[in-house]
């Protein structure tokens, strides 16, 4: 199984429990994964974190809050149990795979790479508790920015986007190429809004998957290989 330059990172967990995110934080519902049948459980709710990470949320949102005052963070996905990302890869690979016109079910050399280029965005579901997955440590979420009626800003891209129009600063590059002065506008306003994005949440401590413009992190082996912290503080959680 193919591990990330984090798994080596050392976890010194508290056992700190998950807590539910408060109403202060948007949740984009219904929970995108579960619609699709993901395998929570009857009380498997994702919209939990870590303490620690649930304070730090609060603290970006104000930190946002001083430059739009009308915004705020949008919480796409929390807590993700083993189970859930196995679920998740297979049907990332499947739908990947169908979307190009490639038997999701046929070894081949075209499935095989979209295999790898979906290793990029979604953490392989090891069942070491010493390399997690970074969602199943209740240290980790998915987000974007959300406008004052709650609706979803236009980031450039979904969030679980499989490509380099995920990567954070994709529309930086793109806007240097482009020669269409509208488009080029339009490739800078999802720049800045990214890059405001990345600015409340690393200033509140977060890390950000060098992958994923909307993935952060507190306390997890991403957090601390990110931050050149000699230990994570959070390990998997069920």
């Amino acid at each position: 199984m193919s591990l990330r330059p984090w798994s080596a990172i050392p976890i010194h967990d508290g056992g700190d429990p998950l807590q539910p995110l408060p109403a202060e934080l948007l949740r984009l519902e219904p929970h995108p994964y579960a619609v699709l049948g993901a395998p929570y459980g009857s009380s498997g709710c994702p919209f939990r974190l870590r303490q620690e990470v649930i304070e730090r949320l609060l603290r970006a949102q104000q930190l946002l809050r001083q430059s739009q005052p009308q915004w705020g963070l949008a919480i796409f996905d929390a807590w993700r149990p083993l189970a859930v990302q196995a679920f998740m890869v297979e049907h990332s690979i499947a739908s990947t795979c169908r979307e190009r016109g490639i038997d999701p079910h046929q070894s081949s050399r075209e499935r095989q790479a979209v295999v790898a280029e979906v290793g990029r965005f979604w953490a392989p579901p090891n069942p070491d508790a010493a390399a997690p997955p970074p969602h199943s440590t209740g240290a980790a979420v998915d987000l974007t920015l959300a406008s004052g009626s709650g609706e979803p800003l236009d980031m450039g891209s979904a969030i679980d986007a499989i490509g380099a129009v995920s990567e954070p600063d994709h529309f930086l590059g793109a806007s240097q190429q482009c020669r269409d002065p509208r488009q080029q506008q339009r490739y800078l306003s999802w720049h800045h809004r990214r890059s405001l994005l990345r600015s409340v949440m690393e200033q509140a401590g977060f890390a950000q998957h060098p992958n994923e413009w909307w993935h952060f992190s507190w306390g997890d082996q991403l957090w601390a290989w990110s931050r050149g912290e000699p230990a994570a503080h959070f390990g998997r959680v069920g």
